[in-house]
């Protein structure tokens, strides 16, 4: 696997916290991501259709709406929940941040995909990496039983929906392939957000994040995260998630003024070998 379209990945899927962070305040967490969706398939029904782009068996559609409410509804939807009920941001990317070692582990068995020891190596320093990254973000107090359910399942949703992504997608054309998971996503978090009541504050903010996860996070991060999957092993894939809590960070400090210490620097240099150690071996 090349370093150009993991690299655009990792950059664009870490401003999703960013957005996330901008727009929340504006509106309940599923009302938020119901409106990314329908907004993104307003976009890509379209592009759908003018392209005349191929819509798989009945078969394959479902196996990709699985895949759409693991990938989208699963585990957007756990982290901008447990977000909302008071999981502080740090233990929220810890929790998920745990996602490489679980796809490792499941991926050797489902897949059948070797995992060597040096992928086992950069695996370990690459958890121990998030661990300094976001270790002086970390608060345990007051946290219910609720916030830290809602980040497990979002572990597991995106663990086992990388895993079902890459045992199911081939074959399936990637426009039309996302357009079924966001169909999917939507589906599955209808009623969630009917009961969150719908409430939104539109102001300048929120409709910049919205755009901005819209375009930038649901349609380009969303197509780059499916073709490297296509492309490359499922571990190798999940590696680059290590990335994401140090350069969300390096983002974040100039627009929010979030500072880490220097064992939390030395953790962003782990991560980054351990990317390499997973992706080389």
């Amino acid at each position: 696997m090349s370093w150009g379209l993991p690299a655009v990945f990792v950059v664009l899927w870490s401003t999703g916290f960013i957005g996330a962070k901008l727009g929340l305040p504006y509106a309940e967490p599923i009302v938020f991501l119901e409106l990314r969706f329908l907004f993104v398939l307003a976009i890509l029904l379209p592009l759908c259709w003018l392209s005349q782009a191929p819509w798989p068996t009945s078969r394959r559609f479902v196996q990709m709406a699985v895949s759409g409410a693991l990938l989208q509804a699963g585990y957007l939807g756990g982290v901008f929940a447990s977000l909302h009920h008071g999981m502080p941001a740090g233990v929220s990317a810890l929790v998920t941040g745990m996602q490489p070692v679980l796809t490792a582990a499941l991926g050797g068995w489902l897949l059948r995909e070797k995992v060597t020891p040096r992928q086992w190596l950069g695996l370990v320093l690459g958890f121990v990496g998030v661990l300094l990254v976001v270790g002086d973000r970390i608060v345990v107090e007051h946290l219910g039983a609720t916030a830290v359910g809602l980040s497990v399942l979002a572990l597991l949703s995106i663990t086992l929906g990388t895993l079902w992504q890459k045992r199911h997608g081939a074959g399936v054309d990637l426009r039309t392939g996302a357009a079924i998971q966001f169909i999917a996503a939507a589906v599955v978090l209808a009623p969630f957000a009917l009961l969150e009541g719908g409430s939104v504050r539109w102001s300048g903010q929120f409709v910049f994040a919205l755009a901005w996860l819209v375009v930038v996070l649901s349609l380009g991060a969303i197509f780059l995260l499916l073709t490297l999957i296509k492309r490359g092993r499922a571990t190798q894939v999940s590696s680059l998630f290590y990335l994401v809590p140090p350069t969300t960070a390096l983002i974040a400090w100039p627009l929010f003024g979030e500072t880490y210490s220097v064992a939390a620097a030395a953790g962003m240099g782990l991560a980054m070998l351990a990317v390499w150690l997973v992706m080389k071996a």
